[in-house]
């Protein structure tokens, strides 16, 4: 069912994004802050099944060398009037660029998923992140770092560790406008080998006007030592709108 639905979706969305036609207009001079909203319908499987909402924020500034960052997302769900899906996630992120292509981040990180076992945790880290492909329509970042981490569970035990971070991130521009993009970002628990997560978004994003378009995304998160009690993996499934100002 949820591959049904997913696929109608991307459906919508690629009949959106070849419907566009292409945005013919004048070059405006490049900002140096983004601030991008995101809203709409979550449709999960996991740990939980429900029809709930999502909402998610990333703002950016650059000045120099230097580029901050900072998101946030929540979703947050009933079904029978009882509470079935809430998680939230924060981050803040710094890069200083070394080279064109090649620069230091350091970040940190927190989240709470109570339908995952997971009361809070922390993450503080660093790395080196390289623009591997830079080209008109497609690019690809690659990262690699480390971290140390404060995790607690529902039941109050927890769990301090450092572990290893590689990420990646892939876009490819469909039109003037349009594009799909894909992230992945594996953890691992440097003193534990068998606990290693995974966090992947797919995203499509057909553009309905110069500052809102449709976005079809589809998120993993997969933990393979889960909380005792809990699943491995939890999906997202969203659609709605996004808005850049």
């Amino acid at each position: 069912m949820q591959s049904h639905v997913y696929g109608r979706l991307l459906a919508l969305a690629m009949a959106l994004v070849a419907a566009q036609p292409v945005l013919a207009q004048e070059a405006a001079p490049k900002r140096p802050w983004t601030l991008q909203t995101d809203f709409g319908f979550v449709n999960t499987s996991g740990n939980t099944s429900t029809t709930t909402l999502n909402a998610g924020e990333k703002a950016s500034y650059t000045s120099g060398r230097w580029t901050l960052a900072q998101g946030f997302g929540a979703v947050y769900g009933r079904t029978e009037g009882t509470k079935s899906a809430e998680s939230y996630t924060a981050g803040l992120r710094a890069d200083y660029a070394l080279t064109p292509r090649l620069a230091l981040y350091g970040l940190g990180g927190w989240d709470r998923n109570e339908f995952a076992g997971i009361s809070r945790r922390f993450e503080e880290g660093a790395g080196l992140s390289l623009k591997a492909v830079v080209q008109p329509r497609t690019s690809l970042t690659l990262e690699a770092g480390a971290a140390a981490n404060q995790q607690r569970d529902l039941a109050g035990l927890s769990d301090n560790f450092a572990s290893g971070r590689g990420a990646l991130l892939f876009k490819q521009m469909l039109n003037a406008a349009a594009y799909f993009q894909q992230g992945a970002e594996v953890l691992q628990n440097f003193e534990d080998g068998s606990d290693t997560r995974v966090n992947s978004e797919t995203a499509l994003v057909a553009p309905l006007s110069s500052r809102i378009a449709f976005k079809a995304g589809y998120v993993i998160r997969f933990d393979n030592q889960p909380e005792p009690g809990f699943k491995q993996t939890d999906r997202y499934l969203t659609s709605g709108l996004q808005v850049v100002f």
